[in-house]
């Protein structure tokens, strides 16, 4: 049988999704396509555009009239890929990783229009297949229909710390504790919006990565791709 050709890994912030699935990517040679920078660039474009993401209609039109695409990375600084937006192809793909970012995505990914503008963006992409798409609804919403369906989860302390140390890495002066403040408070808002809510899908392979490293997280769904070939 063949290689799983549509791989779903959806899970909270920071459970190692984004890292988890290139490395799963790179080594099937699948095209690695991260959900998440697809709301944080609708974030980015709607804060800059109209200074606020309170009027969720705004911010749907930003959505809808701001063409966004997730490129291979075309800058050797250490991006998984390159994110451009408008008509003149604007690199901002470290832009939408900003604190100001982060702390207003979960309500923009909450808005009902800008989910299904951007879901049906990501199924034409998805159903080409040979593809690993991470993100916190793609089992779920975006494609259902996928071969094999991961979901990734670790405590809320572990993530914070997680992402505590990727900020540290790059220079950004960010504290510990207003990381895990942040993450629980998008976990809360993930996990109870009304649209496309963080949930694992019914026939998900839930993966507890707390105690675990990349490696061994890697390891794991190498095994799962493995038992559905």
């Amino acid at each position: 049988m063949p290689l799983p050709s549509i791989i779903a890994i959806d899970g909270p912030v920071a459970s190692g999704k984004t890292s988890v699935g290139k490395q799963v990517a790179d080594k099937l040679g699948y095209l690695f396509f991260d959900s998440g920078v697809m709301y944080r660039a609708v974030t980015y474009l709607a804060l800059r555009q109209l200074g606020a993401v309170d009027d969720a209609a705004a911010v749907a039109e930003v959505a809808e009239r701001s063409p966004i695409d997730v490129r291979p990375a075309t800058v050797d600084d250490g991006r998984d890929y390159t994110v451009v937006a408008g008509g003149e192809h604007e690199d901002i793909t470290w832009a939408i990783r900003s604190p100001k970012v982060e702390a207003q995505v979960s309500p923009v990914s909450a808005v009902p229009a800008v989910r299904r503008c951007l879901t049906a963006q990501m199924r034409r992409i998805g159903l080409k297949g040979r593809i690993v798409m991470v993100g916190r609804d793609i089992g779920t919403v975006v494609l259902p229909e996928a071969d094999l369906k991961i979901f990734l989860t670790a405590s809320v302390e572990t993530r914070a710390q997680r992402r505590y140390n990727e900020t540290q890495a790059r220079g950004e002066a960010r504290d510990y504790e207003s990381i895990l403040a942040n993450l629980r408070e998008r976990d809360r808002i993930d996990s109870s919006r009304q649209v496309a809510p963080l949930v694992a899908a019914q026939d998900a392979v839930t993966l507890d990565t707390t105690g675990l490293d990349l490696p061994s997280v890697v390891k794991a769904i190498e095994s799962l791709v493995a038992t559905r070939s």
